[in-house]
């Protein structure tokens, strides 16, 4: 696949791989993405999974031909994009490997050698002349490891942004970019949107007329929605007006009452999504938290404390900065109701969190009172 007259494609999709990182499951399979710029001089821009190494050389020779690559760029040093380094140094020997310091300290740490002697050193500023490509370096730690950075190439403009402007998907699938580059950026990356900011603002110095990521289609039309979408999630500001309702039933009572306040607020013309916290894909529901500007959270008491998968919903909306956001509490406790203290308890970490004055209360099961409350609060949530 050509991206330009002189890059092309040389990744691999994943169609095998079941959850991605042993969490997030891709129904859709994933792409693990290399480019190769041919120029006077070959260079490779980063490996793929362990898996695909058959694969991945293949797609190098049939791209370059008889020529020998004068580089491996490895922008990060997660497996899936450098799994195979030494199997790539074993065809092209003469092949110089070119990283961050902090990346060489970890492939001591994976392959048992930092390749001391067959390595270039790059850091923010520096430069690697291909002919007419020229790849300037820029340092991006913490999106999402320590050691990753992102390049620039001036002559096609493109910017080689390692993991972000990734998403989940093999390339081969037909599915909105926006829906699964927001549950992999919330899932992966959106713990360190300060760090995030910082590249964007990198960035936004560069005349960019494609992002080439590690994962997903390469980006040539309207970048502006795309880098637009990564401000607003690295900035933890809502993407939509819309309520995220998130809940767990045991008897059914909690679920009745969600079903009635999703029905009262599509009265009111508001847009709703509804999970079902033990059945719902975990990333889905947490990616709509993030994406909405209210959240209603909706559980039973069990034993004194929050139902199990509401627990770790929470920890995942903590673990990634959740903010700036209206919460609505839903708790059923029959005898001894104790879900909203202690979710509420729970979100302190969270920071400029608006919570609404209408709650609801089951006490075993709903009651004319619950229809009043329900009403109330989709009112309230309505404004």
């Amino acid at each position: 696949m050509l991206i330009s007259e002189t890059v092309k494609y040389v990744g691999v999709n994943d169609r095998k791989t079941d959850l991605f990182e042993g969490q997030y499951k891709i129904p859709n399979g994933i792409s693990y993405n290399s480019y190769a710029i041919i120029d006077e001089k070959i260079a490779i821009m980063d490996s793929v999974d362990v898996a695909y190494g058959d694969e991945w050389l293949s797609n190098i020779e049939r791209a370059i031909g008889d020529r020998s690559p004068d580089y491996l760029v490895v922008h990060h040093m997660e497996p899936d994009h450098s799994a195979n380094v030494v199997r790539f140094l074993d065809k092209y020997p003469k092949a110089l490997i070119v990283s961050s310091q902090k990346a060489f300290l970890m492939m001591k740490g994976y392959f048992g050698t930092d390749f001391e002697g067959q390595r270039i050193v790059v850091s923010e500023g520096s430069v690697i002349e291909l002919g007419v490509h020229s790849l300037s370096f820029i340092s991006a730690p913490m999106v999402h490891w320590p050691e990753v950075m992102v390049s620039y190439d001036s002559f096609d403009k493109i910017l080689f942004s390692a993991d972000a402007f990734g998403k989940f998907g093999a390339l081969d699938a037909d599915e909105v970019w926006d829906d699964e580059a927001r549950r992999y950026y919330i899932g992966i990356v959106s713990k360190y949107g300060v760090q995030v900011q910082s590249l964007l603002k990198k960035a936004a110095t560069l005349d960019i007329e494609m992002v080439c990521p590690l994962h997903g289609p390469v980006l040539k039309d309207n970048l502006s929605h795309y880098f637009g979408l990564y401000d607003k999630w690295s900035s933890y500001v809502p993407e939509a007006e819309g309520v995220a309702i998130a809940y767990t039933s045991v008897y059914g009572n909690t679920k009745r009452v969600v079903t009635a306040l999703c029905g009262e607020l599509k009265k009111h013309g508001v847009t709703v999504e509804v999970y079902d916290l033990a059945r719902s894909d975990m990333s889905e529901a947490v990616a709509a938290a993030f994406k909405y500007t209210k959240l209603v959270l909706a559980t039973t008491t069990y034993n004194a404390d929050v139902f199990p998968f509401m627990k770790e919903f929470i920890d995942h909306l903590v673990e990634r900065n959740f903010k700036n956001r209206k919460l609505a509490m839903i708790e059923n406790g029959s005898w001894a109701p104790m879900a909203a203290k202690i979710m509420r308890s729970s979100l302190e970490p969270c920071r400029d969190l608006q919570f609404t004055e209408a709650s609801i209360r089951i006490n075993c099961a709903p009651n004319a009172e619950t229809v009043a409350e329900i009403q109330s609060l989709a009112a309230e949530l309505a404004v």
